[in-house]
């Protein structure tokens, strides 16, 4: 029967995580040992009636004080640097990385890469390829685990969180929610399938894929409206959103924001918060009007002209 104490190391995070964790556990033990080897010792040696020499014994005391107190000291301080080392690599995700949004909602994964293709608690992904994964809830509180990679992160509804991998091992690996998140959490699961390359690419292009995200999201950014007051519009003056992504925006409070995901996402449902330098706010809610997904596509789509204009709708409109 095989059955390992550890998921299979499918990243070399996974491989730095486990190193990370059995050098705290060995020196955990050690200092375990090394308080409690002494004490159990001695509760033996100088028990009542056992014959003992109890004549106190002068040590220099400086020299204790320094050496029980500076070597632990390094010792922690080191593995703290290690852990922090670590914990840097996980939470900076390279910037040549692969996107996939995915969407938590009870009880379910919802999945959707960049060329339009789809997938509920399924993650296909190729070897060897960075993948950054932005996240977001559309109810509660969710958590993206996956253990052979040993990363995990909270997807708290109201925002946008980041995670990165790297598979360095071919197969299926195991996908969770690791947060209590209603009735049917236990059933919120799936699979992370990694391919070699031409695999993936075979997979993209028979996988039945729809309109990518910034098609959707154009589509989106007319059925909606924000094409009236956004582009080339002289009826409201509302502040342009090409080329906007990625850059400074100064603000009505004099701070300078700026123009992440987190920031469109909070302009297109509390557009009172941050309000423009020299604009008013004219801008409806829509929160309670459109869902995570969709929300998505459009953010997709502002980044898609962050170094160009919108396009004009065809003759005859948009379909």
């Amino acid at each position: 029967m095989n059955f390992p104490f550890f998921p299979t190391e499918a990243s070399k995070v996974a491989v730095q995580v486990d190193h990370l964790y059995f050098a705290l556990l060995c020196l955990s033990a050690l200092t375990m040992i090394m308080v409690f080897g002494p004490m159990i010792y001695f509760l033996f040696k100088y028990r009542r009636g056992n014959k003992a020499d109890r004549r106190p014994v002068r040590f220099s005391e400086n020299t204790i004080e320094i050496t029980w107190t500076l070597i632990p000291a390094i010792l922690f301080i080191g593995l703290f640097a290690w852990g922090a080392d670590v914990y840097w690599i996980i939470e900076r995700p390279p910037a040549e990385a692969m996107e996939i949004n995915v969407v938590g909602k009870q009880w379910m994964w919802k999945i959707e890469h960049p060329e339009g293709n789809r997938e509920i608690n399924e993650l296909h992904v190729p070897l060897g390829r960075n993948v950054k994964l932005i996240l977001a809830s559309q109810d509660v509180i969710h958590s993206f685990f996956l253990p052979e990679f040993r990363i995990k992160q909270d997807v708290v509804p109201g925002r946008y969180v980041e995670l990165w991998f790297k598979a360095e091992k071919l197969g299926t690996f195991h996908l969770f929610c690791s947060e209590y998140c209603g009735t049917h959490h236990s059933a919120m699961h799936g699979s992370v399938i990694v391919m070699t390359p031409d695999d993936y690419q075979k997979w993209l292009t028979q996988g039945a894929p729809g309109p990518t995200m910034v098609q959707e999201g154009e589509k989106l950014f007319r059925e909606y409206g924000c094409s009236g007051c956004h582009v080339n519009s002289t009826a409201v003056r509302a502040p342009p959103l090409e080329g906007i992504f990625g850059h400074p925006v100064p603000l009505q409070t004099g701070q300078i924001v700026t123009a992440d995901e987190g920031y469109i996402r909070d302009s297109i449902l509390l557009p009172a918060k941050d309000i423009v330098a020299g604009y008013t706010n004219d801008m409806p809610s829509f929160q309670g009007h459109i869902s995570e997904e969709n929300l998505m596509k459009l953010v997709a789509y502002i980044r898609s002209i962050a170094n160009g204009m919108p396009q004009q709708p065809p003759a005859g409109g948009w379909k």
